[in-house]
């Protein structure tokens, strides 16, 4: 028997279809903290998740206040990237930044 007469061919094109799926994606979040200048996380996010100034600004604003600020949402390894290149920079620049990821 052919693996793909009509009968089955239907069947192949169900089960590739359940492979392939959306990959997770996951929120990359800014913590606030006391030593952190604003300056420096708006220079972050123009930087690293290529925020306009004005974006850059709204996201700090919401983690100066909030605690907290959502920098974007990507998949698994861009949003590990990313993490890395934050708290790269801050080390560099002597700063506790701190940075972490969440399963949308």
């Amino acid at each position: 028997m052919d693996p793909m007469t009509p009968e089955t061919e239907g069947e192949a094109d169900e089960d590739v279809q359940e492979v392939l799926k959306e990959p997770s994606m996951f929120k990359v979040l800014l913590i606030n903290d006391d030593y952190t200048t604003m300056e420096f996380v708006v220079d972050v996010l123009m930087q690293v998740f290529n925020k306009s100034f004005e974006a850059a600004t709204a996201i700090m604003l919401n983690v100066h206040q909030k605690g907290v600020g959502v920098c974007g949402v990507y998949p698994l390894e861009v949003a590990e990237t990313k993490v890395e290149a934050v708290h790269s920079l801050a080390r560099e620049n002597g700063f506790p930044l701190r940075c972490t990821l969440e399963e949308v």
